[in-house]
């Protein structure tokens, strides 16, 4: 069974399968600086995920996208504070032209249900 949460026309916000949960990559507002921008698409992993009935304790991978990898630590320790480090995921970032320059980071995650 594959339930789409939040569905649009060009894509989903999450798509559950079995007991997998994918997340389409999450973005802050734009203009604001790279640690509000992680803060906001962090909030909005957590909603998700609460809403395909999982936590971040489950997530199993996560991927971390950043305009500029000169703001690696300014994410990170958003990310620190944020990431339950008594299960903390596969994780890979990079640094990559984003959808509009106007954001600083995007983050993609994949999660078991709960």
């Amino acid at each position: 069974m594959i339930t789409r949460i939040q569905p649009g026309a060009r894509m989903s916000e999450a798509v559950v399968h079995g007991d997998t949960i994918y997340l389409s990559g999450q973005v802050g507002e734009p203009g604001d600086d790279v640690a509000m921008q992680t803060r906001t698409a962090l909030a909005e992993i957590e909603t998700l995920l609460a809403e395909a009935g999982s936590d971040k304790s489950k997530i199993l991978m996560a991927q971390i996208w950043l305009a500029d990898i000169a703001d690696f630590e300014a994410m990170n320790s958003v990310w620190d504070a944020w990431v339950d480090t008594a299960n903390p995921p596969a994780r890979a970032t990079g640094e990559s032209r984003l959808a509009s320059p106007d954001y600083k980071v995007e983050i993609i995650v994949i999660a078991a249900k709960a």
